[in-house]
């Protein structure tokens, strides 16, 4: 099975951070408005795994408070730049997982580690430019290692470790609509989906601005759902909860 190559975390923050360098040296006279927005997505986390061979079926779902007990690693940040037309976004996130469960007659340990990238360009339809509806299209790249070691409580049987490490890019297509509430208060709803090596992923949020002289705070809920595999393994990836950040503008 394709082993993916593993993307660190620190490698995109500075990348976000040349980013938002450089749109700070060029919107002036660019017309262009960059935001960076480090964020904390308070997701509960559920997996499935189901294998051909051998025949095996794995779940497990944990709560945010359960995902904070078994957290490895995280980091999530976007950064977005837009005109009057036309915007461009790349959001990324890290998160890294360990879990394990006692079944009727074996016990295992699973350990998943996820990366998702989406890059996009975006343009308004109607509105200004902090509001009004944008259509967006781009890649989204999902990075998935997931290892399930099922170690069976009769001696008699050999403890099996299942990987279904691999990663997929896809085609991604969605809208936002944008609503100015007042000179300081927005409220955004998105919605995507993307398709091609993927069984298909979709996801959907709800969010709420709230303007400062240099940013905004943003607050809101965020559900997303990939269905993941090969030809001996599928792999669906489910997380949704409130969604904490600050955007730096530029």
């Amino acid at each position: 099975m394709h082993r993916s190559t593993r993307t660190h975390p620190i490698r995109v923050a500075l990348l976000l951070a040349g980013l938002a360098a450089g749109g700070a040296a060029t919107a002036a006279e660019s017309g262009w408005e960059w935001m960076v927005e480090p964020y904390v997505w308070a997701a509960s986390i559920g997996t499935d795994l189901r294998t051909v061979t051998p025949p095996t079926d794995a779940d497990s779902d944990s709560s945010f408070s359960d995902v904070i007990d078994k957290l490895d690693g995280v980091f999530m940040g976007r950064v977005e730049g837009r005109n009057e037309r036309f915007g461009a976004f790349a959001d990324f996130i890290y998160l890294g997982l360990a879990d394990g469960s006692q079944r009727r007659v074996l016990s295992t340990d699973t350990d998943l580690d996820a990366r998702l990238f989406d890059l996009a360009a975006s343009m308004r339809f109607g509105g200004e430019r902090d509001s009004g509806l944008d259509i967006y299209g781009g890649l989204r790249y999902v990075d998935l290692d997931l290892t399930t070691r099922f170690m069976p409580d009769n001696p008699a049987f050999s403890p099996r470790t299942l990987d279904a490490g691999t990663h997929y890019s896809d085609f991604l297509v969605g809208a936002r609509y944008a609503w100015p509430l007042s000179p300081r208060w927005n409220l955004t709803l998105r919605g995507d989906a993307s398709f091609g090596q993927t069984d298909g992923t979709w996801s959907a949020s709800a969010m709420a601005g709230y303007r400062t002289g240099n940013g905004a705070w943003l607050f809101g809920y965020r559900y997303m759902e990939a269905k993941l595999g090969d030809d001996n393994a599928d792999v669906k990836l489910d997380l949704g909860g409130p969604v904490f950040g600050y955007g730096f503008r530029f």
